[in-house]
C-alpha cells in the first residue's frame, strides 16, 4: 500500500480530546468559574489563536517548502505541536462555552461558605489551614486554591464561622471546624 494511503501518528490518540490532562466536570454539573480565571483561560484561548498558532503554521509551512518531510524536524516538530495547540483550542472553546462565571465579591461580608470564598479551618489538632475554593479549570494546589469539588471544599460549602463539618479522609472521618471566610472586596 502507498504511504499516501497511511496514517501517521506520533502517538496513540494524538487527535483524542479525551487525553487532555485537564480535570474532568462531573455528570450534570456547571463549569464555574471566577471572573478572573475566566479572563486567564480566555487571554490564553486568544493567545494560542492570534499568537503561537499563527506562527508554528508558518514554521511548517515553510519546512514543507524545503522537501523532504519525513526528515524534517522543523516539519515533523511543528505539526506535532500544531496538533497540541489545536486540541488546546478546542478544550478551551468547549470550556469556556459552558462557563458560569460567579463572582465571589457578591457575597462579600458574608460569614457562609460558597464558592470563591477564603476559608481558614482548624481540624482537631489545632493545626489551621487557609484554601480557596475555585473552578476545577482555574484551581493550583501550589497557591492553596482547590476546585470546588474537591471533598475538602464540598465539605466546607454552606458552613458558616463556628461550624464543624465531617471531611472524609483516606484515614477515617475527621471534624474540621471554620474559623473565618472572606470574600475579596467588590470592585467599583
Amino acid at each position: 500500500m502507498s504511504k499516501a494511503f497511511t496514517k501517521e501518528s506520533d502517538a496513540a490518540g494524538d487527535d483524542d480530546d479525551d487525553d487532555i490532562a485537564a480535570p474532568a466536570l462531573p455528570q450534570g454539573t456547571k463549569n464555574y468559574l471566577t471572573p478572573q480565571g475566566y479572563a486567564r483561560l480566555r487571554a490564553e484561548l486568544m493567545g494560542l489563536l492570534d499568537d503561537e498558532r499563527p506562527k508554528v503554521v508558518e514554521v511548517v509551512s515553510w519546512a514543507a517548502k524545503n522537501g523532504d518531510r519525513s526528515e524534517n524536524g522543523d516539519y515533523l516538530y511543528g505539526k506535532k505541536r500544531l496538533r497540541e495547540i489545536d486540541r488546546r483550542i478546542r478544550f478551551l472553546t468547549r470550556r469556556l462555552d459552558i462557563a458560569e462565571v460567579v463572582d465571589p465579591s457578591a457575597h462579600h461580608g458574608h460569614d457562609q461558605v460558597f464558592f470563591g470564598a477564603t476559608v481558614t479551618y482548624a481540624n482537631a489538632r489545632g493545626e489551621e489551614r487557609t484554601i480557596t475554593i475555585k473552578g476545577i479549570d482555574e484551581a493550583d494546589n501550589q497557591k492553596g486554591e482547590v476546585s470546588w469539588i474537591a471533598p475538602i471544599a464540598r465539605a466546607l460549602l454552606k458552613a458558616r464561622v463556628g461550624d464543624e463539618v465531617s471531611l472524609q479522609t483516606p484515614g477515617g472521618v475527621e471534624r474540621i471546624e471554620v474559623v473565618e471566610v472572606s470574600y475579596p472586596a467588590p470592585t467599583a
